[in-house]
């Protein structure tokens, strides 16, 4: 994001790969003035992901608040499911019912706790390998923000082409719930089911913001027409412009197209098999040459990031 990078780094005891979002303090700094209430909130972010405790949330590993903020993640090798979907320009239905049905998950999950992600999109689900079929898990937490029984968010934020039509028609200040994720997680199984977005200003002279608030979006017959028509209902169910009359994550759950034992089955032997590479001991790696190199005159008590070192950007 605009204060941040993530990089891939490895822990030096066990020589295991993870993931650290590094937060420029003077950057974020800057971009906090810039704001009158900073939806962008490092602790805040922080706190939130310790509390999550969920397969299909990414882990908070550690913290640490150096001459930048460093925060460790575990590393999700599949990347995001947004070069997914542009690398095989849409996804088989199977698997996109594979991610949907997570991601539901992970959501009802987050709103069970009083938690509105606020920013869903492709970029910010990751996949835990390379392979079809595997474990999605919802991240960046940095625009949510944790409800209280009667609160409303009333902060403008979010990707404008996944925004919420009563976000783009608040201004601030009608205040809005849970029901703007369910419509990012509508657009996102849009593109998932036909490889491109609802919501555009490609070859129309129509605002992104009036076609979201219409509730317009573009449908391309041909391309639909490989697609269920079950998948396409619950599409349709999600991207409703009235929220009270939007389907929920519950409801989302209970839609006939989720209703396949297979999918499910599948997802519960992944996640049998996460739980056992989980289990195994994590055994000290012997350091290469360039790994002792790196530790000479090194004193890790004194500076707990150095038990990390930073190999590349992720990205």
């Amino acid at each position: 994001g605009a204060c941040g990078e993530v990089k891939l780094a490895f822990e030096r005891k066990t020589c295991k790969k993870v993931a650290i979002k590094i937060i420029s303090k003077r950057k974020f700094a800057i971009s906090s003035e810039r704001e009158a209430d900073p939806a962008l909130n490092v602790e805040t972010e922080i706190e939130i992901l310790k509390k999550l405790n969920h397969p299909c949330i990414i882990k908070i590993k550690d913290f640490f608040d150096a001459e930048d903020y460093y925060i460790v993640l575990e590393l999700m090798e599949g990347g995001e499911l947004f070069d997914r979907v542009v690398g095989h320009k849409r996804l088989k239905e199977a698997t996109c019912k594979l991610y949907f049905y997570q991601m539901l998950l992970a959501v009802q999950y987050l709103h069970e706790n009083g938690i509105i992600h606020r920013d869903l999109k492709p970029e910010n689900v990751l996949l835990s390998s390379p392979k079809e079929d595997c474990l999605i898990k919802i991240t960046d937490f940095g625009q949510s923000k944790i409800l209280g029984e009667t609160s409303l968010m009333r902060t403008l934020c979010g990707t404008p082409t996944y925004l919420a039509p009563e976000v783009l028609n608040s201004f601030g200040t009608a205040g809005y719930n849970r029901a703007v994720d369910c419509w990012s997680l509508g657009v996102i199984l849009f593109i998932c089911l036909s490889g491109y977005p609802p919501f555009s200003e490609h070859k129309t002279q129509v605002s992104l913001k009036d076609q979201i608030t219409s509730g317009k979006y573009n449908f391309i017959p041909e391309v639909w027409a490989e697609v269920s028509e079950k998948a396409l209902d619950l599409v349709k169910k999600l991207l409703i412009v009235d929220p009270k009359a939007r389907f929920t994550t519950e409801e989302a759950l209970r839609h006939p197209w989720l209703q396949d034992e297979d999918m499910k089955r599948k997802f519960n032997n992944l996640l049998s098999e996460e739980d056992k590479l989980m289990a195994l001991p994590q055994v000290p790696a012997q350091p290469s040459t360039s790994l002792k190199r790196l530790r000479e005159g090194e004193a890790e008590n004194a500076d707990p990031t150095k038990r990390l070192a930073v190999c590349a950007a992720v990205s």
